[in-house]
C-alpha cells in the first residue's frame, strides 16, 4: 500500500514487534524505512494527524501576515466567501488557499491579490518563507512546495469590497 502523489512516494507504516521491545524494554521499528518516517507527529505511543483544513488555515494566515499581500482568492471566490461569512459559514482564513497533506510533508497552493507598488517577486518569495516557516514551527510538516499565483492587484482608492455603495 504505497501512496504516491505530490510528496514521492511513501511506504506504509509498519509495525513494531514485541521482540524488539525485549531487547530494550520498548517497542522499535522493525525497519530501517519505519525509523525514518517517524518524527515529531509519530513516536512509539501514538500518531498525531493534521487535518488539510488546519493546515490551510496556518498557511492563510501565515501568507496575510506578509506586507503587500491585500487579500487571496479570486474575485467571484471572494464575494462567495463573503456571502457565506455573512450567513456563519464561511472562514476567510483559507480562501485563495489549496493544500494537500501527508504524513510528514504538506504543499500549498496559494491566489494573492497585491497591493500595487510592491515588488510582486518580493512579496511571493517572503510569503513562501512565511507559509514554509509556518507550517513547519505550528504543524510539524515540512513543506515540499508554495505554489503562487497573483490574480489582481490592489489600487490606492479602490472602493473596499465590505463599503456599501448606498447608506
Amino acid at each position: 500500500m504505497e501512496a504516491s502523489g505530490r510528496f514521492g512516494t511513501q511506504a506504509p507504516p509498519t509495525a513494531a514487534t514485541p521482540e524488539a521491545a525485549s531487547a530494550g524494554g520498548e517497542l522499535k521499528p522493525t525497519t530501517p524505512a519505519a525509523e525514518e518516517q517517524t518524527g515529531p507527529l509519530s513516536s512509539p505511543k501514538g500518531e498525531t494527524t493534521i487535518a488539510d483544513g488546519v493546515v490551510a488555515k496556518v498557511v492563510g494566515i501565515a501568507a496575510r501576515e506578509v506586507p503587500g499581500v491585500w487579500n487571496m482568492g479570486a474575485a467571484a471566490g471572494r464575494a462567495l466567501g463573503k456571502a457565506t461569512q455573512r450567513v456563519g459559514i464561511g472562514d476567510d482564513r483559507t480562501q485563495g488557499v489549496n493544500v494537500e497533506v501527508g504524513a510528514r510533508e504538506a504543499a500549498a497552493d496559494l491566489v494573492l491579490v497585491i497591493e500595487y507598488g510592491e515588488s510582486i517577486p518580493r512579496v511571493a518569495a517572503e510569503v513562501r518563507d512565511n507559509v514554509i516557516r509556518r507550517v513547519l514551527g505550528i504543524c510539524g510538516l515540512d513543506v515540499t512546495e508554495v505554489n503562487i499565483a497573483v490574480n489582481d492587484l490592489h489600487f490606492p482608492g479602490d472602493e473596499d469590497d465590505d463599503q456599501s455603495r448606498v447608506e
